[in-house]
């Protein structure tokens, strides 16, 4: 524990000098990540500090008769400590700092699907919000009820990434639809997926790998809203995404959206394809965040939202649904780390 905590009080000092250094201070982007750095490192670095006054105050009180009894409490507060210091000295994806693409699609149930669909992307937006990010909207595809087929939006801010990923799944809902006239439960659900938004030169695009069609806006009825060729559809040739986007009115902005939604999927998917390389088992440790796989269930009748990663059930859901998701991010990210450190130590 001592070099691990040396290791880390290095760590800190250099990221300190380094943000004082005036080639830093007046490079934007590099004093950008030099300060991400020592905010990541601030809290590590205060349980270090607590850390060695606990040590050294057991030492005393080991020495010392007159002290004897309050060696008990400072050996559990130095385990807990040393527990506390390891997870939060786990490794985090580097991704955890990116802006994310959120696409929404409705699932199983039809109509009732695309309604919840949209009571999804309000919940999302809402705790965005609320945690004070950025919200943009990139593409919605309507149906006649009110609802989504499908809607991509951007959140933007220092660590989106990292809040948003245990979002990405299927969430089940249980309640009974307004078109219900028996008073039935249905069951219908929506998949969420989240990507970081990668910058363009993390991701180059060859132009000769696109196919781009361009084609008239739809509405919700198939019925068309522009009298111009503003639509656009990007094929990427190699690995056969489609990314279609209509909601401007200028081709070239909705071309410019398409890419950044292209870009997104590309990077994920390298990302993808590395860590199942790399440890097929970390993946599956709270789950793959694959679209398929069920996360939550949000049970109407009864108030209640489960999540079946980390058993963790409450019964608000009115405030789940208004933006309330802390609870269940700090559950999932405590959850993420203890299991990497179970992977790292073993």
């Amino acid at each position: 524990m001592e070099d691990l905590v040396g290791e880390l009080e290095r760590s800190y000092r250099e990221t300190e000098e380094r943000r004082s250094d005036p080639s830093v201070y007046n490079d934007h982007r590099e004093a950008a990540d030099v300060g991400r750095r020592l905010k990541e490192l601030q809290g590590p670095y205060e349980l270090a500090k607590e850390w060695r006054q606990v040590t050294a105050d057991l030492a005393a009180a080991r020495a010392d008769n007159e002290l004897k009894e309050l060696v008990p409490d400072l050996e559990e507060r130095a385990a807990a400590l040393e527990e506390e210091l390891k997870l939060a000295l786990v490794e985090i994806d580097p991704a955890d700092r990116k802006d994310v693409i959120v696409e929404i699609r409705q699932g199983v149930g039809g109509d009732e699907a695309a309604l919840w669909a949209a009571d999804i992307f309000r919940m999302l937006t809402r705790y965005a919000e609320r945690r004070g990010f950025t919200v943009e909207q990139l593409e919605t595809s309507g149906n006649e009820s009110g609802g989504f087929k499908e809607v991509v939006f951007a959140v933007k801010g220092d660590g989106a990434y990292s809040i948003f990923k245990w979002e990405a799944g299927t969430h089940r809902v249980q309640r009974v639809p307004e078109t219900e006239s028996q008073g039935r439960i249905h069951t219908s659900t929506a998949t969420v997926a989240v990507m970081p938004e990668a910058e363009e030169v993390e991701v180059e695009i060859d132009p000769n790998d696109l196919k781009i069609d361009v084609y008239r806006s739809t509405g919700p009825g198939g019925q068309s809203v522009n009298t111009t060729d503003s639509a656009v559809r990007v094929t990427h040739v190699p690995t056969g995404i489609v990314v279609a986007m209509q909601d401007e009115k200028s081709q070239l902005q909705n071309k410019t959206k398409a890419l950044r939604v292209l870009r997104a999927r590309l990077f994920e998917l390298e990302r993808e394809r590395q860590q199942t390389e790399q440890a097929e088992a970390r993946r599956s440790q709270i789950g793959s965040g694959q679209r398929a796989e069920k996360i939550r269930t949000y049970n109407y009748p009864e108030n209640r939202l489960t999540d079946h990663r980390v058993h963790l059930t409450v019964h608000r859901l009115d405030k789940i649904l208004e933006g309330e998701l802390d609870e269940f991010t700090e559950a999932l990210a405590a959850e993420d780390r203890r299991r990497a450190l179970e992977t790292s130590t073993a």
